[in-house]
């Protein structure tokens, strides 16, 4: 099994800018950015895989996901500007193979490989 972890999360004001990190155990083709808030339905964020970047439109030029499998790293980032109190939310990040659509990974809770979360908390 491939392990997730994330780093990062941590409480800001509106307009600020938090870096998330995903460390993964192990190389897979896609990886992405999950949140899920109380009470609400987990939904992507932004994603990586063969086709490229998608992003989540309430995200779009905020948020920017890159990763680095140089030197056998593989570790996955989303930097995020501009935060506003609507980014309030628990991230996960998550590994699979293959090119999916990131609003059906989304709702399969059993599909790839999940991390435990970092909490971002954004104040107005």
């Amino acid at each position: 099994a491939v392990k997730l972890v994330e780093s990062g999360g941590d409480s800001v004001q509106a307009g600020g800018s938090l870096r998330l990190s995903c460390a993964a155990s192990d190389s897979l083709s896609s990886m992405g950015w999950f949140r899920q808030a109380p009470g609400k339905e987990r939904e992507g964020v932004a994603m990586i895989d063969s086709d490229g970047t998608t992003y989540a439109d309430a995200v779009k030029g905020r948020f920017t996901i890159s990763r680095d499998n140089a030197n056998a790293k593989n570790i996955l980032y989303l930097q995020m500007n501009n935060l506003k109190p609507e980014d309030t939310s628990m991230y996960y990040c998550a590994a699979w193979e293959g090119s999916f659509d990131m609003a059906w990974i989304a709702g399969e809770i059993d599909f790839g490989y999940w991390g435990q979360g970092t909490q971002v908390t954004v104040s107005s």
